[in-house]
């Protein structure tokens, strides 16, 4: 096995790119750390930091194909940030018109997270460490 040592980041391709950009570095607070145009290929990416710690890729291309969500589809389940008061959290969320569904608890663990979705519907969950 190699010497895995973290999740170096996540790469999101995107409908819309100025809507998913405004998405993640204004609603969530994610900072840029780079944007760059892609002549060649039509397309924007843009690294995402959250903490300072390199987190997210965003893509743009033209026109690509619509992925399937919900219901539970093959394939990535959701993208899930830690946060340390759900109550605060679902605050914050709401003051930037973003609606959570109901606080859930984890069976296994006994912690409370709760979902939104970004602008492409890719679930984002907030769990409470």
């Amino acid at each position: 096995m190699q010497n895995i040592e973290h999740i170096h980041h996540i790469a999101i391709i995107c409908s819309d790119y100025e809507r998913s950009k405004k998405f993640y570095t204004e609603l969530l607070g994610l900072k840029i750390i780079r944007e760059v145009y892609r002549k060649e290929r039509n397309s924007y990416k843009l690294d995402l930091s959250l903490n300072g710690d390199y987190v997210i890729e965003l893509f743009s291309f033209p026109a690509p194909p619509p992925r399937i969500s919900r219901p539970e589809a093959t394939g990535l389940r959701h993208l899930a940030f830690a946060v340390s008061d759900m109550e605060e959290c679902i605050k914050s969320l709401e003051e930037k018109g973003l609606n959570a569904e109901p606080i859930r608890i984890d069976e296994f663990t006994g912690k409370r997270f709760t979902f939104i979705a970004d602008p492409d519907d890719l679930p984002i969950e907030f769990y409470e460490l």
